[in-house]
């Protein structure tokens, strides 16, 4: 008979030498990039059990997740399975709470390694922790636009969006990223502000490379109706089909296409529970732009299709994730309808405005659905 698993607070966790145990991480891939523990083991709630039979019996294993919940029924199959297994209450939240108070190091590796700059050149530091796409891209252009050429800044952002935004904005500007960090939920950048002329240059670039550049396909997906997400899966899937790198991007309302089916545990507002009440939950749920009669119009569709042999649109996403169609989420419009980040199915990575606009420039399609 198994036993059962222990509980350990945040303090708690936070004395242990890690050296000394088998640390268990539940949250997606993209979450452990902006804030990750080195040396975890990351087994993605969303894949489990798969990966189980790696964890070692050796050491104590201690699990974690975002909040705190997943862990606990993970903790639970692991004690049954006799490990000396410990739950960490609230999850990863709640460590890096503890750690950002005591200015601790969680050991992350920066995604680039730190070019020498000259020791004379003083940094200018950019506070961009408060704001909301598109906001810390727009405070790290103005900023550059008052400062000669050659200056270097330092920009902090804890929007998780911004580690995708920033990379697209110093490509597609041609200033230099000296470093891109994620530690304890903080993204920090160093860039060195290039000349005018380099922003030129880039352009200029791209045009001359049409047939390598211009040939990508860009979606931005704003409703949630079954007959328009069905149309874009497949255009998006036949452009994939071609060898074509396709990115569809998720706002407002079709962000509902990429939520799980089943419910969530999130700590969430009045309001945004009234939201999340309100909207469909997941592709299963959504209705028809027109003739949805009460949901019949949908069932009529589905059924239509499976008569035909067509892919049902679940089919169609999972097609899409498999030929590596990139599917982003609007981060600022999570935040308004309160939808979070593990309510969104596997595959989906978070991104803002600069994501959307760098994928553009690079497609000779962009498609508003």
């Amino acid at each position: 008979m198994g036993t059962t698993y222990k509980n350990i607070t945040a303090d708690a966790f936070n004395t242990l030498d890690f050296r000394k145990v088998t640390l268990v991480d539940l949250r997606e891939p993209d979450e452990i990039i902006v804030s990750g523990i080195e040396g975890a083991l990351n087994i993605p709630f969303s894949a489990f059990p798969k990966g189980i039979d790696d964890i070692p019996k050796d050491k104590p294993v201690y699990v974690f997740c975002r909040e705190g919940s997943f862990s606990e029924e993970v903790a639970e199959i692991l004690a049954e399975r006799e490990y000396d297994v410990y739950n960490l209450t609230g999850g990863y939240n709640e460590y890096r709470k503890l750690i950002e108070t005591d200015q601790g190091d969680l050991g992350h590796v920066s995604k680039k390694p730190e070019t020498e700059t000259d020791s004379r050149t003083e940094e200018v530091y950019v506070d961009a922790r408060e704001l909301r796409c598109p906001g810390p891209i727009v405070k790290v252009a103005d900023t550059l636009r008052e400062l000669p050429d050659g200056s270097i800044i330092r920009v902090e952002a804890t929007e998780d969006a911004f580690y995708s935004d920033i990379s697209v904005w110093t490509e597609r500007t041609g200033n230099e990223m000296l470093s891109l960090d994620a530690s304890d939920g903080v993204i920090t950048a160093r860039i060195r502000k290039k000349p005018a002329q380099a922003e030129q240059n880039v352009v200029s670039a791209s045009n001359s490379q049409h047939v390598q550049l211009g040939d990508d396909k860009t979606f931005i997906v704003f409703s949630g109706d079954l007959d328009k997400t069905i149309a874009a899966f497949i255009i998006a899937n036949g452009a994939a089909s071609l060898g074509r790198k396709v990115t569809m991007f998720f706002t407002f309302w079709g962000l509902n296409i990429l939520r799980k089916p089943q419910k969530v545990k999130t700590d969430k507002n009045i309001i945004e529970r009234m939201f999340g009440f309100m909207m469909p939950r997941g592709s299963r749920k959504l209705g028809l732009s027109r003739m949805n009669m009460l949901g019949m119009g949908s069932k009529m569709i589905r059924g239509i299709m499976k008569s035909k042999g067509i892919s049902s649109l679940e089919e169609l996403i999972e097609d899409a994730r498999d030929h590596g169609v990139r599917i982003v989420a609007c981060q600022m419009s999570m935040d308004v309808m309160g939808i979070r980040r593990e309510e969104l199915i596997d595959g989906v990575e978070l991104g803002g405005v600069a994501t959307f606009i760098g994928s553009g420039e690079t497609s000779d399609i962009s498609l508003f659905i």
